[in-house]
């Protein structure tokens, strides 16, 4: 069954606007796992203009769930992840100045980083999973880096999903049959949410995750976190 788990980065970005601790990021990342949450994901940046390094260290040993960190690989990104050891690293290719994720890696053009950073994550017992656009090849490089998942960038999907969503989705099925077949597990994030979650699923039922941040979020500033986490949690699981 796919899991859910919760990119907790938009609670962190309303803390930072004004200082404190309010709203509490371990709190709500607690209480995310207390919905029924079955995961837990941060994208720590060299800025710091969310999740903080400082909020993984304190996040990391109070989680029950799986514990997601993704981000670009870079060496204080790598030193932190080596330290805290989630249970899963996400390579994201984004750059420092970034707004959000906006493409996949190309694990061909890349082979030998990406190939030294699993090694180092394996070493230390950590899944990686790599970012990667709906493309066949781009599965098959991930592979051969020594990838244990692929995380499905869905910005597309979901842009076109009103449109057409049987076009929408063609290339992430095409990918996501690949990937099996190289014996990939396969993750799905980006802009997923109510309207759109409950049909990828369905059609892609093998899924081992979806890591939802500002969807969920927002949906909660209406529907109150408890209540929006469970209204996720059905559409994966009644889809």
């Amino acid at each position: 069954m796919t899991r859910l788990s919760v990119n907790i980065n938009k609670i962190a970005t309303i803390r930072n606007a004004r200082g404190g601790n309010v709203p509490d990021v371990t709190k709500a990342a607690l209480e995310c796992e207390r919905f029924g949450a079955e995961g837990i994901t941060v994208h720590p940046r060299p800025d710091e203009r969310h999740i903080r390094y400082s909020d993984v260290r304190l996040i990391r040993p109070r989680l029950k769930t799986e514990f997601n960190m993704e981000g670009n690989p870079t060496g204080s990104f790598v030193a932190l992840a080596c330290e805290v050891v989630p249970d899963q690293v996400t390579l994201v290719p984004d750059a420092p100045d970034a707004i959000t994720s906006n493409a996949g890696w190309d694990t061909v053009r890349n082979h030998s980083f990406l190939k030294r950073i699993c090694t180092s994550f394996h070493e230390r017992g950590i899944r990686t999973s790599i970012f990667i656009d709906p493309d066949p090849r781009m599965a098959e490089g991930a592979m051969r880096c020594g990838a244990d998942r692929v995380e499905l960038y869905t910005a597309n999907y979901a842009s076109q999903y009103s449109t057409d969503r049987e076009e929408a989705i063609a290339p992430y099925l095409t990918t996501a049959k690949a990937a099996r077949e190289l014996g990939l597990g396969l993750n799905a994030g980006h802009d997923l949410s109510l309207e759109n979650l409950g049909f990828f699923i369905r059609t892609i039922p093998w899924t081992d995750e979806v890591s939802i941040g500002h969807a969920l979020i927002s949906d909660a500033l209406y529907l109150g976190l408890e209540r929006t986490i469970a209204e996720y949690l059905e559409k994966i699981r009644n889809f």
